[in-house]
C-alpha cells in the first residue's frame, strides 16, 4: 500500500474520532468568517474539497443558511459523517484530485484540510483544478502548513494509524498561484 492508500485508509478507520476532536473547533473561525465577508452577495455555490466529517461545512452553513454548500472527501466514512451533520448540503465519496469532473461555477471554494494531504507532485495540477471551477467573481480559501518538503512524512496516530503529511514551500504555493490566476490577490493569515 503506498503512502496515500495507507492515509486514506487511516482516515476512513478514524473518522468518528476526527468528528469528535474538530466538530466543535472554533480556532479557525475568523478565517472562515473572511471567506464569507468575500462572498458575492447572492447565493453562492461552495465546494469543501477535503470535506471531513463536515466541520468547515456546519459553520460556513450555521453562518450563511442561504449557502448552497457540496463537499467531497476520500473516505466514505468521513463523507458519511458530514451528511448526517450537515443534512442542508451535498457531500460525495471523491479522491480531491478529481475534482475536475466537478461542474465549474462555484462562488466559493474552502479546502481548509485538504493540500496537506495532496502529495507536492500533484499540487499545481490541484491548485488549476480549483482555480477553474471557480466562477469569475469566486474566492478561494486553502490552508495548510508551509515549511521544508523534506518535513513530509507520516504521522502515526496513539493506535499506530498512519497518515503521510505534506509540507509545502510557502513561495512555491504563492508562485504556482501567481501563475494560475496571474495575479496576487490573496490574504494571508499565519
Amino acid at each position: 500500500m503506498d503512502a496515500f492508500q495507507e492515509s486514506a485508509a487511516t482516515w476512513d478507520k478514524i473518522a468518528s474520532l476526527y468528528e469528535s476532536a474538530f466538530m466543535g473547533l472554533n480556532l479557525y473561525d475568523d478565517t472562515y468568517d473572511a471567506f464569507l465577508d468575500r462572498l458575492p452577495p447572492s447565493k453562492s455555490r461552495i465546494l469543501d474539497i477535503g470535506c471531513g466529517p463536515g466541520n468547515i461545512a456546519d459553520y460556513l452553513s450555521r453562518s450563511c443558511p442561504e449557502l448552497e454548500i457540496e463537499g467531497v472527501d476520500l473516505s466514505p466514512n468521513m463523507v458519511a459523517l458530514a451528511r448526517k451533520n450537515v443534512p442542508r448540503a451535498a457531500f460525495q465519496v471523491m479522491d480531491g484530485r478529481l475534482i475536475h469532473q466537478l461542474k465549474p461555477g462555484f462562488q466559493g471554494i474552502i479546502a481548509g484540510f485538504y493540500l496537506p494531504y495532496c502529495p507536492h507532485e500533484d499540487r499545481y495540477t490541484w491548485l488549476t483544478n480549483c482555480w477553474h471551477l471557480l466562477a469569475p467573481d469566486g474566492i478561494f480559501y486553502v490552508s495548510f502548513v508551509p515549511g521544508n518538503p523534506s518535513d513530509s512524512g507520516f504521522q502515526t496516530g496513539p493506535g499506530g494509524d498512519r497518515t503521510y503529511f505534506h509540507v509545502h514551500p510557502l513561495e512555491d504555493v504563492i508562485a504556482d498561484l501567481a501563475v494560475i490566476n496571474g495575479r496576487m490577490d490573496f490574504l494571508r493569515n499565519m
